[in-house]
């Protein structure tokens, strides 16, 4: 099982960037993709989340109206696309996954995923 994230960089304020998480090797098409971010010093802090079917979505307060998550199945890939993007936007993005179809919440949290890919740092300069 393999999450593969990519799309991070340096960027500044007000740019975008589109983050992308490749999933492969799940025995199961069943799970829900997160995306969530660290900043140093800080805690982690889900970002944003999206259901199997997409019909269930989370997206943090901090972020509403700026970013955008969706998913391609056919392509096993989920997105995060990142918009008006801030300096306190800066953080290391993980997404990861839920094959054992978590409560929602615990989903949000992180506390539920079982499969977390390697971070991609994105930086924002003021």
């Amino acid at each position: 099982v393999q999450l593969q994230a990519s799309g991070g960089g340096l960027v500044q304020a007000g740019g975008s960037l589109r983050l992308s998480c490749a999933a492969s090797g799940f025995t199961s098409d069943y799970y829900s993709i997160g995306w969530f971010r660290q900043a140093p010093g800080k805690e982690r802090e889900g970002v944003s989340c999206i259901s199997r079917s997409g019909g269930s979505r989370y997206t943090a307060d901090s972020v509403k109206g700026r970013f955008t998550i969706s998913r391609d199945n056919a392509k096993n890939t989920v997105y995060l696309q990142m918009n008006s993007l801030k300096p306190e936007d800066t953080a290391v993005y993980y997404c990861a996954a839920d094959t054992r179809r978590s409560a929602w919440s615990s989903v949000i949290s992180g506390v539920g995923m079982d499969y977390w890919g390697k971070g991609t740092q994105v930086t924002v300069s003021s």
